[in-house]
């Protein structure tokens, strides 16, 4: 039998362990479709490619049929298929500026000359998947006709095209509509009896207007929806977008899970904007947010060291965990020497007595910009990694192994300014023992769940952009922090101890009490 001392110091580090997770309990059907249990992923033309609609001008960027085979073939020919991107999705102005006599969209006859649903049989040719972009109000964002007073037949329109995907925008609407605008087009994407994925943005136009978002709703009617600003091409766009997604991850997170993400938008990477490490930082935050994957570049001219981030397989595996629990933010920059911490529990998981231990994967992101890479030595502890087992550590991005490591190892690491990342993989030791996926149904990992998480010990204050920070800006250095966290949780308990024991009547003095410290620290 383990000691009453154990029991209890294994559910004090279970508290610690779980005081930043919290994810919702039974995985989500959206739409009763049973689609994307794990976060898409694929190519949409938007930030790239914009509304370019000068075929004459400019014949190989336009929107038009020509553009769309072209990245399918690129998607299924160079090995992006293969690593799980299966969407190519239209987005605005592709179709002509009036519906037909019938009230049926039509595409442009100039750019798309053989339909849409020619396009999608080519792209159900390659084994991928095919997207298309309408608006839940009277005009699309750009001005096209929108889906207001035709919902029914735009939805039985694109199932007869053999659609895959639908992203509805929300211009052209007022939000306050938005609560019945967007179940009723998830009625009638039931009825259908196609399983298309249905991407909202029903949240996105709500935060702007500063009302209350309906999480539970958006949830229970949407596979995925877009909640903040468009991304645009540059570092500046994707900071704000994470520090928007660290201020409200609670509402995020809750609402989160299989068959239903949070999109803080397409990926950039290989674009005109970032650079190779920024590049790292969206691809590794992304994963770590568990969101969809939809890259937003030209695959024709992508450089090698973008592609190969855009392939790293770890990374997609993290984002593709099964588990589907969104990461949280788990040390902002500024407690964190300018480096800010991201977090996301992954299988495999162990279930030990009535608690359950996971695996995790962290990002560490450096927000500084003092021009040379920061050392940031850490224990596992820091992270929150305290099972006695220890975990396998991997970083991502190097590959390199770091091997067994425990709550009082310190993992070093270099971390390169402005926007570099080190993200790695710590693997539970005592769960690989056990764990096989091939032998659980996949409803039964996904059914994994966690303890809801408790009210957090320190409030997180509100993101804010940081320079060079002094060394001991935040007082953690080292773990010196769990150091000394460990050593007043430990007086505590000696004091509950020492009044306990009082009061049942025995009497002891100072080395009495020293002898005790000694026993339980063995």
């Amino acid at each position: 039998m383990e000691s009453t001392w154990i029991v209890r110091r294994r559910q004090w580090l279970l508290f610690v362990y779980f005081t930043t997770l919290h994810h919702r309990l039974q995985p989500s059907l959206a739409l009763n479709n049973g689609l994307v249990l794990t976060p898409p992923m694929g190519w949409l033309a938007w930030e790239r490619f914009r509304c370019n609609i000068d075929c004459k001008a400019d014949p190989e960027n336009c929107i038009s049929e020509n553009l769309f085979m072209t990245m399918a073939k690129r998607l299924a020919e160079d090995g992006f298929k293969n690593a799980g991107y299966e969407y190519i999705i239209i987005d605005d102005c592709w179709m002509t500026t009036q519906r037909d006599s019938n009230g049926i969209l039509q595409a442009d006859p100039e750019r798309f000359p053989h339909g849409i649903k020619y396009l999608a049989d080519y792209v159900h040719s390659l084994g991928l998947k095919m997207g298309i972009y309408q608006d839940i109000g009277t005009k699309t964002c750009i001005g096209y006709p929108g889906s207001q007073g035709y919902e029914k037949i735009d939805v039985d329109t694109f199932a007869s095209w053999d659609i895959d995907y639908l992203k509805l925008d929300g211009c052209f609407m007022d939000p306050k509509e938005f609560d019945t605008a967007y179940p009723a087009v998830t009625k009638h994407l039931n009825k259908t009896g196609r399983p298309i994925v249905y991407s909202c943005s029903w949240p996105a136009y709500q935060v702007e207007r500063k009302m209350t978002v309906n999480w539970a709703a958006i949830r229970d009617n949407c596979n995925l929806w877009r909640n903040y600003g468009d991304i645009q091409d540059s570092y500046d766009s994707i900071t704000d977008i994470i520090n928007w997604y660290a201020i409200n991850q609670d509402a995020l997170i809750s609402a989160a899970g299989p068959g239903a993400w949070n999109d803080p938008d397409m990926l950039i990477i290989g674009n005109f904007g970032l650079s190779i490490g920024q590049c790292q930082s969206q691809m590794a935050l992304w994963a770590i947010m568990a969101a969809p994957l939809m890259m937003s570049n030209d695959l024709r001219n992508l450089r090698p060291e973008f592609k190969e981030i855009l392939l790293n397989r770890d990374i997609i595996e993290v984002d593709q965990d099964t588990l589907g629990i969104q990461g949280r933010q788990i040390l902002p920059a500024n407690q964190g020497q300018g480096v800010e911490v991201w977090r996301r529990p992954i299988m495999p998981v162990m279930q030990i007595a009535n608690e359950t231990w996971a695996s995790f994967a962290v990002v560490c992101w450096n927000r500084r910009v003092d021009g040379m890479p920061f050392a940031f030595p850490r224990q596992l502890g820091f992270y929150g990694l305290t099972h006695p087992g220890g975990y396998y550590i991997k970083e991502l991005f190097t590959k390199k192994e770091y091997g067994l490591m425990k709550a009082d190892d310190v993992l070093t690491m270099q971390v390169n300014p402005a926007g570099g990342v080190f993200m790695f993989k710590a693997t539970l030791a005592i769960a690989l023992k056990d764990f096989d996926p091939h032998k659980a149904k996949e409803s039964d990992l996904l059914r994994k769940r966690f303890k809801p998480a408790v009210q957090e010990v320190k409030r997180r204050p509100k993101y804010a952009k940081h320079r060079a920070l002094p060394e001991n800006f935040d007082g953690a250095d080292g773990g010196g922090s769990d150091g000394s966290f460990f050593a007043l949780k430990f007086l505590a308990v000696i004091v509950v101890l020492a009044i306990v024991v009082r009061l049942a009547g025995f009497r002891f003095g100072p080395a009495s009490l020293l002898r005790l410290s000694r026993r339980l620290l063995k």
